[in-house]
């Protein structure tokens, strides 16, 4: 019964891409293979000059839009491209994401048929990542500790246990349900980074909705960021949360960073590699760091600014002297 009402359900997947590479062809011919039917993918793509039409004149049902790095944003170019959609859900992934088998559509849209303990409506649903094959083995921990291998739908019920956690989302693949999103008003159209979670929190905590994490449905990303790269990411993130107290005041993230810190120190000891530790606690270290400045922000000179975030074109476009 289940599988016949989720079947009625219609699927876009709407991709944000940059410099494709091999990797993008590997995300179509997995898209491709789903079990669940695709009714249309939506490539927001950055740059016209890096996108070459006869690479990928075979991927059905394929639809290409462009923008300029000028003009892309993380919440505002997703808006775009649910502009362009018109089945019932979205499926946002990113370019650097494959699907692990063929059935991630299908568990992705099985995740709307729960719903909260309060009886909510799931009105978002996120896959679990799982590491590339080069993945560094700290790496490794991080994806099990964020995308564990039970499924789960959060509520506002669960803020006390979860804190931060509750919002917790990803559009590296996410599924949404457009109307819902279309009402609410889609992502904060400006925004340096976590669109995701912003919407995800003010859908939890402002319009009693739920977020599901879908365990069932699986791709495969990951990222070695060195040290620096984890400060500007972290920056970033904070700028975010700064900038929406609404979302984000009042609750507390630090502690889930000290507890995946321990977690991932403990694991290595089990693994047999206690000398990985030191690595770890330097790498925490700068994500921390980055985490306070970005919190900070707005104490910051802008030159100092610009050489903490990862997106340098954001501060271009949206932010004053």
């Amino acid at each position: 019964m289940e599988e016949m009402m989720a079947d009625q359900k219609t699927v876009d997947v709407i991709i944000p891409v940059y410099k494709p590479d091999e990797t993008l062809m590997r995300l179509f011919h997995r898209l491709e293979e789903q079990s669940y039917p695709i009714r249309k993918i939506i490539v927001m793509n950055t740059e016209k000059s890096y996108w070459e039409d006869s690479r990928y004149a075979h991927v059905k049902n394929l639809e290409v839009h462009h923008v300029t790095k000028e003009e892309f944003d993380h919440g505002g170019t997703r808006n775009r491209g649910a502009g362009y959609s018109k089945a019932d859900l979205m499926v946002f992934m990113t370019d650097d994401a494959v699907p692990a088998d063929k059935n991630l559509i299908r568990a992705l849209v099985n995740a709307f048929l729960k719903t909260g303990r309060g009886g909510e409506k799931v009105v978002m649903a996120y896959a679990r990542q799982l590491p590339n094959p080069d993945c560094a083995l700290a790496e490794q921990y991080t994806r099990s500790f964020n995308y564990p291998s039970e499924s789960r739908v959060k509520t506002e019920a669960d803020l006390k246990e979860l804190g931060i956690k509750t919002f917790f989302a990803s559009n590296v693949c996410c599924a949404y349900d457009r109307s819902i999103f279309l009402e609410a008003g889609g992502f904060t159209k400006t925004t340096i980074f976590n669109e995701d979670m912003i919407y995800a929190g003010n859908a939890v905590r402002y319009r009693g909705e739920a977020v599901a994490y879908a365990a069932d449905a699986k791709v495969i990303h990951s990222h070695n960021y060195g040290c620096i790269a984890q400060f500007k990411r972290n920056f970033d993130l904070a700028v975010s949360q700064a900038d929406h107290p609404e979302v984000f005041g009042g609750i507390r993230s630090e502690s889930e960073g000290i507890r995946l810190v321990k977690n991932t120190c403990t694991w290595l000891v089990k693994q047999n590699k206690p000398w990985l530790i030191p690595g770890v606690i330097i790498k925490s270290g700068f994500k921390y760091m980055g985490y306070l400045m970005g919190k900070r922000y707005r104490t910051l000179p802008r030159r100092l600014i610009l050489s903490c975030t990862m997106n340098q074109s954001y501060w271009g476009k949206h932010k004053t002297e």
